[in-house]
């Protein structure tokens, strides 16, 4: 059976021949990730292999029993599904900033066009690849610089976050979602939209996402159109999913990321646009 990758991240980067491939940071290497024809690959190509990069397994056999059945049906037919967890927090930080305010396909133009110039260029199977700036390079970086990738809008959040995470990341690294979430709103121009995308990207947890998404709204209504889901004014959206899990934080875990899976696996053109 095929391995089915979540490719949400920007990162992901997919050949002609459907090969998808991806460069990490983790604490002691760069590694470059790939999905084939013969499965999930690791390679470090700097530094060492001490740290590697982990995936976080979903099988919506662990969805709620409360769940709709046309929604349980559709996720069930994607089987056990894989998730890279980011190794790198100051990455799904830059991503989630990075993904305010405009559409997904304008957000990954964004994020790769800001990396490719700033980053860390290594190559990949097929292409280049590129890694995020770290944030010593983006509280060096002036505002020409920011405006010259279009990233002008984000530039007092990057440099807000950069600076804040100089200070507070040894400290950050060992927090679970939640915890990590309370500390990144604290910095200036992060809301609760960015933290929570930010550490659910980093902890692999999708207990915490933000789960009146649009994103999460959109392929669930794809998934099961005949179901009355709410209005996109509606507020009760985030409640109405949340409680078919309950206090069951991985059945929540297992609804939110099989949907997002869903969805990306689905390759349509409909894009999200994301929060703030």
């Amino acid at each position: 059976m095929s391995t089915i990758l979540t490719t949400d991240h920007p990162a992901w980067h997919e050949a002609e021949d459907g090969t998808r491939a991806r460069a990490v940071r983790t604490v002691s290497g760069v590694w470059v990730v790939t999905l084939n024809r013969e499965g999930l690959h690791t390679a470090c190509v700097d530094g060492s292999e001490d740290v590697k990069p982990t995936f976080i397994t979903t099988d919506p056999s662990g969805l709620p029993e409360t769940v709709p059945a046309a929604l349980r049906a559709g996720l069930g037919e994607l089987g056990a599904t894989q998730r890279l967890a980011n190794p790198w927090l100051w990455d799904a930080i830059t991503t989630a900033i990075l993904r305010q305010v405009v559409r997904a396909d304008q957000a990954r133009k964004l994020y790769r066009a800001w990396c490719r110039t700033y980053g860390t260029v290594i190559d990949g199977p097929h292409s280049e690849l590129a890694l995020a700036p770290t944030p010593d390079q983006v509280l060096a970086l002036d505002d020409e610089q920011f405006e010259t990738v279009g990233a002008k809008f984000h530039r007092s959040a990057l440099q807000a976050a950069a600076a804040h995470y100089v200070q507070h990341f040894m400290h950050w690294h060992r927090m679970g979602a939640d915890d990590l979430i309370a500390a990144l709103t604290s910095v200036p121009r992060i809301g609760p939209w960015t933290a929570s995308a930010a550490a659910c990207d980093y902890t692999g947890d999708f207990g915490s996402y933000p789960h009146d998404d649009l994103a999460v709204r959109t392929w669930a209504a794809k998934i099961a159109p005949s179901y009355p889901w709410p209005d996109k004014k509606n507020k009760t959206f985030g409640p109405l999913w949340t409680g078919w899990a309950g206090t069951d934080r991985t059945a929540l875990h297992t609804l939110t990321l099989s949907t997002l899976t869903w969805g990306s696996h689905a390759r349509t053109d409909l894009e999200d646009p994301c929060g703030t």
